[in-house]
């Protein structure tokens, strides 16, 4: 049925009701000041019968069905009342005279309210309005009661009265029902864009399956940043309470960088975000109603599975690039020697591949000695050949030491130790002294690395923003391609439970990275 039949048939039931309800008061009441109305005429008629002269001279000595006036005066009464009975009775009760033949000589019973011996009473009695009046002789002794009736009329006759008015109303109250309900159903038409309920109940339904059934998560907000959607996938990956739709953003959540993904003003395509052990991807879009901004809708998905195969490609690819370094350094050093053996200066010869052979020797050794798990020792390896490449130096405080560690620890310190001294090389880039300093230690909990690069240091109030994913500095820094460094630190110390650091080394200058990397995991939310 279409909303404005609904509507229509809701109109008529409850004009119905109101008839109903309205009417059964109104018969009510109206019945009830009849019968009060007509039992005060019956009382005053009965007041003038019990006063007549004849009647209280005849009644003590009139015998029932005996010819006597007392008939004559009690017609008279009846027909100028309107009564339907008039009744004379002697004190017992027994009828002397009615307009009813059959009741004389009978003995009425006393239907009055309580005890009415000797006193004047009106009320209903059986769908009639019945008054008593006794009367009294000269002395005022009870001689006798005066009993006027008078018929009320029955339900049927006064819904027949009634009935031209009745309909009237109710033709009335459904023509107004009718354009009401016409109106009001297009007015809800048009809010509902034409569709009708069971069409709006199978949206709501295949909404709420298509967003609890995608592994993307959702979250909408209205513009005063209350949660207005949320789905099972978003929930679970922002780590929201159950109770989350209804309530303001800031009251369950405190991530300042989440807060603002969620809230900015413009649309943020391909956002990273780190929420707590997880990177995810969010793109947002503001939601528009005829013109104005009501709100926005954000879809997120989890990139820490897919961000763990992207470092492994990064390895690669920063292997690559250190073997090329090392490939240009080598062929420098074969041209130089090639060049050597042209002029015939082979003591010469002698002298520079035993330099080349001492440097790289020492070179292994220092690093070697300190540093016990051969991934990151071959990786500092490697960026001493991508450093010299830079016009940069690479260098491996003697202070630190590393012993052998499990496989995963070992993946992760190569991704922060990595990130970290691409960050400093860059950071050094064309500066007067480009030295770049990597301390690592242990002891029993975690490994802690340390990155002192002479660059022109970090700003400080920006300090937040150098960890958030696709934030860079550099000017040459092409979309999509630099700014996920340090964020992809942080992110690997924050899924082994601990975190990295930044500060400006006020007396050598430059920026002081440190990450600690605890080297039991901490449990990580799946």
């Amino acid at each position: 049925m279409t909303v404005a039949g609904q509507l229509l048939l809701l109109q008529l039931l409850v004009v119905l009701l109101v008839v109903v309800v309205v009417g059964g008061l109104s018969f009510s009441e109206t019945g009830e000041r009849l019968a009060r109305a007509e039992s005060r005429r019956s009382l005053s008629a009965a007041e003038t019968l019990a006063a007549n002269p004849t009647v209280r001279a005849l009644l003590p000595t009139a015998v029932p069905g005996g010819s006597s006036p007392l008939a004559a005066v009690g017609e008279t009464v009846r027909t100028v009342s309107g009564a339907t009975t008039v009744t004379l009775m002697h004190p017992d009760r027994t009828v002397v005279t009615s307009s009813d033949p059959a009741a004389v000589g009978t003995e009425l019973s006393d239907d009055g309210p309580g005890d009415t011996q000797g006193r004047s009473w009106a009320g209903s009695v059986h769908g009639a309005a019945v008054a008593e009046v006794p009367v009294l002789d000269d002395e005022g002794q009870v001689i006798g009661t005066a009993r006027i009736g008078r018929l009320l009329p029955s339900l049927s006759e006064r819904l027949g009265a009634a009935g031209p008015g009745l309909l009237v109303y109710v033709g009335l109250a459904t023509s107004v029902g009718v354009v009401g309900s016409t109106m009001l159903s297009r007015r809800i038409k048009r809010q509902t864009l034409g569709l009708e309920p069971t069409e709006i109940a199978g949206l709501v339904e295949h909404r709420e399956a298509l967003l609890h059934g995608i592994r993307e998560g959702v979250i909408a907000l209205d513009t005063a940043g209350r949660v207005t959607l949320l789905n099972d996938a978003a929930r679970r990956l922002l780590g929201l309470p159950p109770d989350t739709v209804g309530r303001p953003l800031p009251e369950v959540t405190c991530d300042p960088e989440l807060l603002e993904a969620l809230t900015e003003d413009a649309a943020a395509p391909d956002r990273l975000v780190v929420v707590g052990a997880r990177l995810l991807v969010l793109n947002r879009m503001p939601v528009r109603s005829h013109g104005s901004v009501i709100g926005s809708v954000t879809t997120m998905r989890d990139q820490t599975e897919m961000q763990a195969m992207e470092r492994a490609l990064d390895s690669s690819r920063r292997t690559t690039g250190t073997l090329r370094a090392q490939t240009h350094e080598f062929s420098n050093q074969l041209h130089t020697i090639s060049g050597l053996l042209q002029l015939e200066e082979y003591e010469e010869v002698v002298r520079f591949v035993e330099g080349v052979s001492n440097h790289r020797d020492s070179l292994y050794l220092q690093v070697t000695e300190r540093i016990s798990d051969l991934p990151v020792a071959a990786l500092l390896i490697a960026k001493d050949s991508l450093a010299a490449e830079r016009g940069a130096r690479l260098v491996v405080d003697e202070a630190s030491s590393v012993s052998r560690v499990d496989d995963e620890l070992s993946r992760d310190l190569v991704t922060v130790v990595g990130n970290l001294i691409d960050n400093a090389l860059d950071a050094v880039a064309g500066g007067a002294d480009p030295r770049v300093e990597v301390t690592l230690t242990e002891d029993e909990e975690a490994v802690t690395v340390q990155v002192h690069d002479t660059g022109p240091g970090v700003d400080v109030p920006a300090v937040e923003r150098l960890f958030r994913s696709g934030y860079t500095t550099k000017r040459s820094a092409r979309a999509g391609g630099r700014g996920y460094g340090l964020a992809l630190v942080r992110l690997v110390c924050r899924r082994r439970g601990g975190e990295v650091t930044v500060r400006n080394d006020d007396d050598a200058g430059g920026a002081v990275f440190t990450a600690k990397l605890p080297k039991t995991p901490a449990e990580v939310a799946r």
